[in-house]
């Protein structure tokens, strides 16, 4: 063993998985984790810890995975999340924990995701279950969405005593873990579904198809259902077009709607028959990790997949690991190019997109170089579907439906960072729906800072 080397991770070969949607990575066994964690140097003033959005005791739970005590290492990180085996999976440690990690400055990093994962299912396996409070204290709070910031909200407060109700719009709880990370990367019902039972294990009540804005709205949960506190986390669920001709052609979507056919309601497999567009020639529109999902999609519903994006690879803001798994799979990229045209046949179907070659310029407002369109530089791909994933902004309905709720200019909800205090008495916010689309980890945190900000005043009322 290199202490410098981190122990490789299985996977499945990539022209087998191109062909299936289990998972791709198949991680740790107890042997290799153990070995991985003993790289670790369980520094004092650990780095690793302030890398970490929910602020996990990274130092101790891999000292506990050292020593083989895999129930106390999964005690440790549920002091400080509610879904390790999800966040071992999708958080992007590269720039998080691992960006941290004080090995990292000599040879790799410690693979501190991929034991966060062992350690989950692990546990999980051997009958884990988080301790619930002996008792609560009467007070009802109202969560709106099970998304990881509805999520790890609810959980929080479940274990400080309050009587937690989760509401739900769809038929199946969490969110965008159920409906937009493919299985093969998050599977759903070994994954997804047990970490949000472990939930309802510390007394979390779930309840699906509830619209907050038109089954029931915000001030009739505080005023009629006696509920003292409410937190919405209700994500960003309304896609972006790029507004250019031939975008209303047959054979468009957003990756929106495409994965959410794919993972919510199944369309992968043959026994259940929610129609999905199988194209033979799929352009996906975007470089996030959300493109990546729904090209890796694609290509395993049995289409030749491009993905188009305007910048170079180095600013793709696709985590690396997934990148590189596209590529393995055989997706074509198609970078430093935009679309312009999305062109149609008589019957209304996509055809072909035209594009433009782009170069980097000078930086913009972001930090990075501002794409240019290079002249005469145009060329049609040839292409039957295209896939637009381009961002998501929250959807308006819970704002137009709550007095008093202040929204900015990008229709998200106005929130303070430390505490999800928004500009409505009682009612708190966090995650895509006040930040607009971002990570599973981030809004994590934004439902831990609104768990804390319920606390303190339903304390003080």
């Amino acid at each position: 063993m290199s202490v410098l080397n981190r122990v490789p991770v299985r996977e499945q070969d990539p022209k087998v998985r191109a062909t299936n949607f289990d998972e791709v990575c198949l991680g740790y066994n107890m042997e290799e984790a153990m070995e991985e964690a003993s790289r670790c140097i369980n520094c004092k003033n650990a780095k690793c810890i302030q890398g970490c959005p929910v602020s996990i005791n990274i130092p101790a739970f891999v000292k506990a995975v050292k020593e083989g005590k895999i129930t106390e290492a999964a005690d440790i990180i549920a002091e400080s999340s509610a879904l390790p085996a999800i966040c071992g999976r999708v958080c992007p440690q590269e720039t998080q924990c691992e960006g941290k990690c004080i090995r990292g400055i000599k040879g790799d990093p410690i693979s501190i995701g991929k034991l966060e994962r062992f350690v989950a299912d692990y546990s999980r396996e051997h009958g884990y279950v988080p301790k619930k409070p002996e008792t609560t204290n009467g007070k009802k709070v109202a969560i709106i969405g099970s998304g990881p910031a509805g999520l790890t909200c609810a959980g929080d407060l479940a274990k400080l005593g309050y009587e937690v109700t989760i509401f739900e719009a769809l038929h199946e709880p969490g969110g965008v873990l159920t409906y937009g990370i493919p299985e093969f990367r998050l599977p759903k019902d070994e994954v997804v579904q047990k970490e949000i039972d472990n939930v309802r294990k510390l007394g979390v009540k779930i309840e699906c198809n509830v619209v907050i804005g038109k089954s029931v709205t915000i001030d009739q949960l505080m005023e009629e259902e006696g509920f003292e506190a409410v937190f919405i986390g209700s994500g960003a669920g309304l896609p972006k077009f790029m507004g250019i001709p031939g975008e209303n052609a047959v054979g468009v979507f957003s990756a929106n709607e495409f994965l959410t056919r794919n993972n919510l309601m199944k369309a992968f497999r043959d026994d259940y028959d929610t129609p999905i567009f199988r194209g033979t020639k799929v352009a996906v529109v975007g470089g996030g990790n959300v493109a990546m999902d729904a090209a890796r999609t694609a290509l395993r519903l049995g289409a030749t997949t491009y993905i188009v994006y305007r910048r170079s690879e180095a600013e793709l803001p696709a985590r690396v690991e997934e990148v590189h798994h596209a590529k393995e799979e055989g997706i074509i990229f198609h970078l430093l190019t935009n679309p312009t045209e999305i062109l149609e046949d008589e019957k209304g179907w996509v055809k072909g997109m035209k594009c433009v070659r782009m170069e980097l310029g000078e930086p913009d407002a972001s930090g990075r170089r501002r794409p240019v369109v290079i002249p005469d530089s145009e060329f049609t791909l040839d292409v039957d579907t295209v896939i637009m994933a381009l961002g998501t902004s929250p959807n308006p309905l819970i704002s137009s439906t709550t007095e008093g709720l202040e929204i900015n200019k990008w229709k998200c909800i106005v929130a303070e960072e430390t505490n999800g205090q928004t500009s409505k008495n009682g009612v708190f916010a966090g995650g895509d729906a006040v930040t607009g689309a971002a990570t599973v980890i981030l809004a994590m945190e934004a439902g831990k800072a609104g768990a804390k900000g319920i606390h303190e005043y339903l304390s003080n009322k």
